[in-house]
């Protein structure tokens, strides 16, 4: 085994581990695991993440069911309009380049993030849905399976903000519910590269298996989490490999100024500042701070 095999296998645990423990940040971070350690060309790249993610979100579902932490006919629901999205965008990404497909994946990196570090706002004592409402689980759907299409995301990055903050499940039961859709709208955006793009099976395989494991340790790992402390990791999360990918894609002569990285540094410092104050209420409480019904599943 090569060093680089070997590293991109040892780092696909973290592909597994932040599934199972967010709902999301598989394809986030399998993509550039995949382009720029594992040294394949990004739709390549793009291609092998959907199968990694798919499968490895299918096997990590077990653990969220186990611990009743899946609404199934909303993520099936969301899935199955899922998938077709995912197909067409899978079809489309073949007359989009790369660099476009990844520059357009990091900008939604970032305005979900901010989404989910901020919270939705207090909704007093509303109580917690069980099912989500099926129109606006399947247009949710589309929408979501079209960028999974055509970035190679496995959505869980879009579909858990979803069904947090605008379908307003507890953050543990969006996470479990998010591997569902994520694993069938991944399969489905597969479909749509293996008509023009191939893939080195082998490399796949060996990196599903490294992520299946971890993804087993994040489920464990998401019902002990408190939900805030989850959301608010994710939403970070997303930031830093947003940004990453983000800067990967500018010209090599501005990616090493150092100007752009201290624009960069004072940007995040004011996001931090701004969100830390835009997340409190005048009584207290931080806007994102569950309600006393956020913990039921």
């Amino acid at each position: 085994m090569t060093g680089s095999l070997a590293l991109t296998v040892g780092l696909a645990v973290l592909i597994g581990v932040s599934l199972g423990l967010l709902g999301g940040g598989g394809s986030i971070l399998a993509v550039p695991l995949l382009v720029y350690v594992a040294d394949l060309p990004a739709k390549e790249a793009i291609a092998t993440s959907l199968l990694v993610v798919g499968a490895t979100s299918a096997v990590g579902v077990l653990p969220h069911a186990r611990a009743h932490r899946v609404r199934w006919r909303t993520g099936l629901v969301f899935g199955l309009a899922g998938m077709t999205g995912a197909y067409a965008g899978g079809r489309l990404a073949a007359y989009v380049p790369a660099a476009v497909l990844l520059t357009g994946f990091a900008l939604m990196m970032l305005a979900t993030a901010v989404a989910m570090i901020r919270g939705r706002r207090d909704t007093g004592d509303r109580p917690v849905p069980h099912e989500l409402p099926v129109p606006r689980v399947i247009l949710d759907g589309v929408v979501v399976g079209l960028v999974t299409g055509l970035v190679g995301a496995g959505g869980g990055f879009l579909v858990v903000p979803a069904l947090a903050l605008l379908g307003g499940l507890p953050m543990p039961v969006a996470v479990g519910t998010s591997l569902v859709v994520i694993a069938m709208k991944s399969f489905a955006g597969l479909a749509g590269y293996l008509s023009t793009v191939s893939i080195d099976w082998g490399l796949a395989a060996a990196v599903t298996a490294a992520a299946v494991v971890g993804s087993l340790a994040g489920g464990r790992l998401a019902g002990r989490v408190p939900e805030a402390v989850l959301r608010r990791a994710f939403g970070w999360f997303v930031v830093v490999m947003g940004v990453f990918v983000l800067a990967q894609q500018l010209p090599d002569g501005l990616r090493t100024n150092p100007v752009l990285w201290i624009v960069l540094g004072v940007a995040v410092a004011a996001a931090v500042t701004a969100t830390a104050a835009g997340g409190r209420t005048p009584g207290g409480r931080g806007r994102g701070q569950p309600s006393r019904n956020a913990g039921v599943v």
